[in-house]
């Protein structure tokens, strides 16, 4: 059958990336239909319009705002007007390859390695996107300056000192209140370590979904939901072991929290042949370019070195600030109220 065999001269890419596209990338379908990501028109025209730009800055429009006069005949009606403010939004490319050789398929019978790289190839890719996502927050918890210390402050809830310093059954509601107040009804996801996870499975606090593949197998996915929002279980959760006990970090994110946009790359799947190494093998090289913008806090790229962030960069908190109307004197900016920000952090002992 044409376009099967893995080697560089029978390799369709456009094959390819269907096949990668429908092996369910469970972790992030479980992000989308949470809301936490959502697509972002303005980020797509922007990189769409601007053929190469790995960074912009999009316009977010102010609320109304300003007191009301009395009226009452004899009270001049004053005038305001809406402040503009602007969002940095940068795009983070990565790449991987991955190497075969023709002996392994040789020595298995005709193992078709297209179908198991393709199968794994999503899953990883899942795992470099969740990594951005982890990254981001990091950095964004980072950030220093008044009003921003006002965001980490208000958005995080520490109960590490309190009582066992568990989560309770009562600390994720208590949290999102701190964060959002009124508001709190937009958060929708929990990230979790399975340390804490397994102290609220002792309290019968979780319920875990369930994924039937192709040949009729029903697992667990490492997903659950608690009080209606979901609960990604991810050992790749910050912990923080500098003191004498570990503090895990939960991270809670409502509708609309994180802007998605698969910004793409001009060969995103590709094959090369080398015949003389190992006898013979084929490398797949594969690379991506995608934009995550959390909502109202603008990413600066004060300390980035290329065209693309690292993740060191992505968690240094000075490339990081709320979103503001942008003059030069800080006391004249209008941020971004910190309650509409439906981001916030727990932490805890387990």
């Amino acid at each position: 059958m044409p376009n099967t065999k893995f080697d560089a001269k029978s390799f369709n890419p456009e094959a390819f990336k269907y096949m990668v596209g429908r092996i369910p990338n469970l972790k992030m379908n479980e992000l989308r239909k949470s809301r936490a990501l959502a697509g972002n028109p303005d980020i797509k025209s922007v990189f769409a319009n601007q053929n190469g730009t790995s960074y912009a800055r999009i316009a977010m429009r102010g609320l109304l705002d300003g007191d009301v006069v009395n009226y009452d005949g004899q009270t001049d009606i004053a005038a305001t007007s809406t402040k503009t403010y602007e969002q940095g939004v940068v795009v983070v490319g990565r790449a991987k390859a991955w190497t075969e050789r023709d002996f392994s398929h040789d020595i298995t019978g005709g193992v078709d390695f297209m179908e198991n790289i393709a199968q794994q190839v999503a899953e990883y890719w899942e795992g470099v996107d969740q990594d951005t996502i982890l990254d981001i927050l990091t950095g964004v918890f980072a950030m220093t300056g008044e009003k921003n210390l006002e965001f980490v402050t208000n958005h995080t809830h520490d109960v590490s000192a309190v009582g066992d310093g568990l989560m309770t059954a009562t600390t994720l509601n208590t949290g999102c209140n701190k964060a959002c107040g009124a508001n709190k009804k937009k958060f929708t996801l929990v990230f979790m370590h399975s340390d804490v996870s397994t102290n609220l499975e002792n309290l019968r606090l979780l319920e875990y979904l369930k994924y039937t593949d192709k040949d009729g197998v029903t697992r667990d996915l490492g997903i659950a939901t608690w009080n209606g929002k979901v609960v990604v279980i991810d050992d790749s959760m910050p912990v923080d072991t500098t003191g004498d006990v570990p503090v895990y970090t939960t991270y809670v994110l409502g509708n609309g929290a994180i802007s998605y946009e698969n910004i793409g790359a001009k060969v995103p799947y590709e094959m090369a042949r080398d015949p003389k190494t190992n006898g013979g093998q084929d490398t797949l090289y594969t690379r991506q370019r995608k934009c995550f913008a959390p909502f109202g806090l603008s990413y600066e790229k004060t300390n980035q070195a290329t065209l693309s962030p690292t993740s060191a960069e992505l968690q240094n908190g000075a490339n990081w600030t709320l979103v503001h109307s942008g003059e030069a004197e800080a006391e004249q900016r209008s941020y971004i109220n910190h309650k509409a920000i439906p981001i916030a952090r727990i932490l805890t002992k387990g």
